[in-house]
């Protein structure tokens, strides 16, 4: 467990009892990877849904946050018109909701949420999803290897359609 153990189990004691659409498009697919986030940091109780295939429309993946774990830039997410990022679109219960801020980095200030339209079973919906704080995003220094790796196997793991993957080893 982290310092941050805490602040989130407070955050949960407060949460209202409904959900959020979470749009899940990064590391968090990768379940081995997140599973051991999970344990490390102590919420083995939580189990993060199935999710459904989503997209989400008008949005790029651009590699704007430099992170010292990864060993490099990793990926949030930008406005750009006509184009897709694909994920999962899961439910999560408001009580887990600030596990999921945790594993985005929202608690440390990394990220922020923002809302995103996303398509999924033939509608478009408001979900929220999670991208590169402005005030920490830098384009300096090489892209994550190690990341990129996770990305690509978590969008596998997570049935994303196979040339949104194959895309995804060569961004950067």
């Amino acid at each position: 467990m982290d310092a941050h153990y805490d602040q989130v189990m407070k955050a949960r004691a407060q949460a209202g009892q409904g959900t959020r659409l979470y749009f899940g498009y990064s590391t968090i697919l990768d379940r081995p990877s997140f599973e051991e986030w999970r344990a490390q940091h102590g919420y083995d109780f939580f189990n993060l849904p199935q999710g459904e295939l989503a997209e989400g429309v008008d949005l790029g993946l651009v590699y704007d946050f430099p992170s010292r774990w990864w060993g490099g830039r990793v990926a949030g997410l930008a406005d750009a018109a006509g184009q897709s990022v694909f994920g999962r679109l899961f439910e999560i219960r408001e009580d887990d909701w600030p596990i999921i801020q945790h594993k985005e980095g929202f608690v440390t200030g990394a990220c922020v949420e923002r809302e995103v339209q996303v398509k999924v079973g033939g509608q478009v919906v408001k979900a929220t999803a999670f991208t590169t704080n402005p005030s920490r995003a830098s384009v300096d220094g090489p892209v994550s290897e190690r990341f990129v790796e996770a990305l690509v196997r978590g969008a596998k793991a997570a049935g994303l359609p196979e040339s949104y993957v194959q895309g995804l080893g060569k961004k950067g």
